[in-house]
């Protein structure tokens, strides 16, 4: 069955992928706010607000509402990422009403009660706590902030502990009105659905969305800089960056590619390089984040703090041949992995409505996976090989370290191998 779009008065865009062999519907709703969409006093808000849409409406109680969905044997949850924060259910498709009715109910009418949302404060100063012991997520967050500082960007998404417990339920309210407008939604649904039907039980359950667009995030600048926390660990987390393209670039389907030749797999030349060949580390990969307005390409390794000296020089000579050596087979190989990704997405109900959901976000309609394969299929070795020496040439890096890292190469000296300049 094909995708359809429909829109409400509202602007509010209900976008289904009906898959009749399944028995099941995932949907949800996807709206274009995260933390980057938060002021510097509401670091962490997005996430608290995703916490509180469960905890009561003035229809059902925070048990009412997980026990009114796995009684019907489905599933209920929410994510906030730095620019969309999604709330979804999983449910048979007789459910799919009640489904619509809890996430339309907890959207629209939840309470912000205070002893709810100082429970869900302290819950989440856990989470925070949890953040900061575990290395692989605490050099992500150090990463961003070096590369986008002093930015809403930049920031972690679950706030800090001071920014989370001075959350009141008028801050709450504010930034719902502000962020949670029709324009600014799209109700998505793959599996056992029926477009219309979903669209009519929308229509009467979202009917009290502003039709205005929310507020626009502020604009990003990559900067570029470092962050380096000593650790007594056994394994120390090092992340290598640079700008990479926004989501709307031509040249985001390319970064695509590099990164998985460089470190998307088995196969990639990071990890036959690093592990396989010198045995440096146990995992390392390339990735590129792409945002509406800029991007990050990316290496994430671990290593033991006698191989930190080593590894790093080995990944940087690694960065530098891809401007001149990438060839046909890489690339083709690189391919398959992205057009599998895109097919098997197609086999699961929760990755196509995420999916499309982010699509008529970013570009206003659903893409068929034949136009994402076609543009892969298009891309050339020249391209790759240009996109790799704009990115990694004369661009300030960004670097990342928790650990032990005695003896690794400084950031003024890892510039300089990609012919940039620290600024002052």
């Amino acid at each position: 069955m094909p995708v359809e779009v429909s829109r409400l008065e509202s602007g509010l865009t209900i976008v289904t992928h009906a898959m009749d062999h399944l028995e099941s519907s995932a949907l949800g709703v996807w709206v274009g706010a995260g933390s980057r969409s938060e002021r510097e006093d509401e670091h962490g808000l997005s996430h608290l607000l995703e916490h509180m849409a469960f905890k009561g409406t003035k229809r059902r109680s925070a048990v009412e509402i997980a026990e009114e969905i796995e009684a019907v044997g489905g599933e209920v949850n929410a994510a906030t990422s730095i620019e969309t924060t999604s709330y979804y259910a999983r449910v048979l498709k007789d459910d799919v009403p009640l489904a619509v009715d809890i996430l339309s109910d907890i959207l629209g009418h939840s309470l912000f009660d205070p002893a709810e949302l100082a429970r869900e404060q302290h819950v989440i100063l856990q989470e925070i706590g949890a953040a900061l012991d575990t290395p692989e997520d605490r050099v992500y967050d150090l990463f961003a902030e070096a590369a986008y500082p002093d930015q809403p960007i930049g920031r972690t998404i679950l706030g800090t502990p001071e920014t989370v417990k001075a959350v009141g339920s008028p801050m709450l309210d504010a930034y719902l009105a502000r962020h949670y407008r029709g324009p600014s939604m799209v109700v998505s649904a793959a599996g056992a659905v029926n477009h219309k039907k979903l669209v009519d039980a929308v229509g009467e359950r979202f009917d009290g969305l502003l039709p205005d667009q929310g507020l626009a995030p502020i604009t990003a600048h990559y900067r570029g800089g470092e962050a380096r926390e000593p650790r007594d660990l056994m394994e120390t987390q090092i992340m290598l960056g640079f700008e990479g393209v926004a989501y709307s670039s031509a040249d985001f389907h390319t970064a695509q590619v590099l990164a998985s030749i460089l470190g998307g797999g088995m196969s990639s030349r990071l990890f036959q390089e690093v592990r396989e060949k010198r045995g440096l580390c146990y995992s390392v990969y390339a990735f590129h984040w792409s945002f509406s307005d800029t991007g990050i390409f990316g290496i994430h390794t671990a290593t033991g703090p006698g191989d930190v000296k080593e590894l790093v020089p080995v990944v940087i000579g690694e960065l530098e041949r891809a401007a001149h050596d990438i060839n046909d087979r890489e690339l083709q190989r690189a391919r398959a992995q992205l057009r599998a990704g895109l097919l098997m997405t197609l086999e699961s109900p929760a990755a196509r409505a995420g999916q499309i959901a982010r699509q008529l976000l970013l570009f206003g309609r659903p893409i068929p996976v034949e136009e994402l394969v076609a543009k892969i299929e298009s891309i050339t070795v020249d391209d790759i090989r240009n996109l790799a020496a704009r990115i990694f040439t004369g661009s300030t890096p960004t670097v990342a370290a928790v650990g032990a890292i005695d003896g690794m190469m400084d950031h003024a000296e890892i510039a300089s191998r990609f012919g940039a300049k620290v600024p002052a």
